[in-house]
């Protein structure tokens, strides 16, 4: 069995330090690395890149829903366990949709943590109690969504703006983080705004945030 690397990042210092004296009683972890915001988390990766990334969602300077889009976008090889007191189905699929691997609550026992670290690093994949009970949740909204012709297909891209939008992002600053014209980001709109049947950005956040399209990042946790 070869060894791991695990890196942890977690404001509160009491649990951080309590989660690094469990993870080095792991059999299989041979070295853990530990960060308080996500800057310092990633500053991490440029000495050397581990094999799980564990962290918290609400940090500061970087949050972790944050620090995940990093690490995915960065770090593709590395696997990512989110562990937090909240638990909201919908951040959760939202955090699973992304990319992240395992989702935990911080009530999980030793043993759970210790089978999910090995199992995504091992096989890529763990299901917890709490994302298998998010998942259900994702399809049984979907079918009453689509018994009330709410359900919208959007494409990868159309997705991706409405998220920003919902993030309070104007057409400029979107158009900068998806590498497109700003006339083109207001092209995209005036599709959207057609397939939802509303009238203006307001209204497209609105009806977003109401039928389950996406996730309100902005959330206070």
């Amino acid at each position: 069995m070869r060894k791991l690397k695990v890196y942890i990042a977690d404001d509160h210092t009491l649990f951080r330090s309590a989660m690094v004296r469990l993870l080095k009683d792991f059999k299989r972890i041979e070295k853990v690395k530990e960060a308080s915001n996500g800057e310092e988390f990633l500053d991490l990766f440029k000495i050397e890149v581990p094999d799980v990334a564990i962290l918290d969602l609400e940090m500061p300077v970087l949050d972790g829903s944050k620090t995940c889009e990093r690490l995915l976008k960065e770090f593709p090889e590395v696997k990512i366990i989110v562990v937090s007191m909240h638990d909201s189905k919908a951040q959760i699929n939202y955090l699973l949709q992304m990319g992240v691997h395992v989702f935990l609550s911080k009530n999980v026992e030793p043993d759970e943590l210790e089978s999910a670290i090995y199992c995504i690093a091992d096989n890529g994949t763990y299901q917890s109690k709490v994302m298998l009970d998010a998942l259900h949740y994702r399809f049984f909204a979907a079918e009453e969504l689509i018994g009330k012709n709410l359900k919208v297909a959007l494409s990868n891209r159309e997705h991706s703006i409405v998220q920003l939008l919902c993030q309070e992002f104007t057409n400029k600053q979107i158009g900068k983080e998806l590498s497109l014209s700003e006339n083109t980001i207001r092209n995209h709109k005036v599709r959207i705004m057609k397939k939802t049947g509303v009238k203006n950005t307001p209204g497209l956040v609105k009806y977003a945030f109401e039928n389950g399209l996406v996730l309100p990042q902005s959330f206070n946790y």
